[in-house]
């Protein structure tokens, strides 16, 4: 028979191994949480009166890819904001100046697009910064709005962007990051079609080899938004159209 002893180790620790669980599914979920941080200003939407959204596309630039996304925005005349990587950026300052020519908006999306939790601050502070050196170094005035790799974060990135007073901005719909909809270029439209609302964020990864649905829909998906009235542009003009 097992004595009382071992019993009350067997409870502690099974105790402690849940907690432990219970903890880092917290973390987990917070990092990722589309509608809390610990620090700062979170966009997720814009709540607005204008039936306007943002497109937003991260990961880039990238030759050829960003190339054939531009002639697409250029087609439709439609402004977009591209949340840039800064180590592609490095390697492609010459696709960053054709996105700020063509009327488009650069946003910063790290440097080495790694995810920013449990880094020290020095190494946040890096990753921010060398990218922002490089965007205003290809022409970008004013706001450089900040999209942390993969949504995710906790307390070391919210903090320093709450400091600087710079918002952490996310999205309300990201189509071609789910399999069930990324596979089909219809169903990336009709997904946003569905849940889109003016002051809507839309995230698409249009920029990499692999996201060949999610640029086949891109001219399907700008012609359903503006037939459905809504006016498309950069993050920082729906921003600016936020209701008070």
């Amino acid at each position: 028979m097992m004595s009382r002893k071992t019993q009350m180790i067997l409870v502690t620790a099974a105790v402690a191994s849940f907690a432990t669980v219970a903890v880092a599914w917290t973390v987990w979920e917070l990092s990722k949480s589309r509608s809390y941080q610990l620090f700062g200003e979170l966009v997720t939407r814009v709540e607005t009166l204008d039936s306007a959204v943002a497109l937003t596309f991260d990961d880039g630039p990238v030759p050829g890819y960003t190339d054939s996304v531009l002639a697409l925005l250029a087609d439709s005349s439609v402004p977009a904001t591209f949340f840039v990587v800064g180590a592609e950026l490095a390697e492609h300052a010459d696709l960053a100046r054709r996105i700020l020519r063509a009327g488009h908006e650069l946003g910063n999306h790290s440097y080495s697009h790694q995810s920013l939790v449990f880094k020290t601050p020095t190494y946040v502070r890096q990753e921010i910064q060398k990218t922002d050196s490089l965007i205003r170094a290809a022409g970008q005035h004013g706001v450089i709005h900040f999209r942390p790799p993969y949504g995710k974060r906790l307390v070391v990135l919210p903090w320093l962007l709450s400091r600087a007073g710079r918002p952490t901005v996310l999205w309300d719909l990201e189509p071609d990051s789910y399999s069930s909809f990324a596979r089909d270029p219809g169903l990336i439209v009709d997904h946003v079609m569905r849940n889109v609302r003016p002051g809507s964020i839309i995230l698409l990864h249009v920029e990499t080899p692999g996201r060949v649905t999610g640029r086949a829909a891109l001219p399907s998906l700008i012609g359903s938004l503006r037939a459905a009235g809504y006016e498309l542009v950069t993050v920082s003009e729906l921003t600016r159209r936020a209701s008070s």
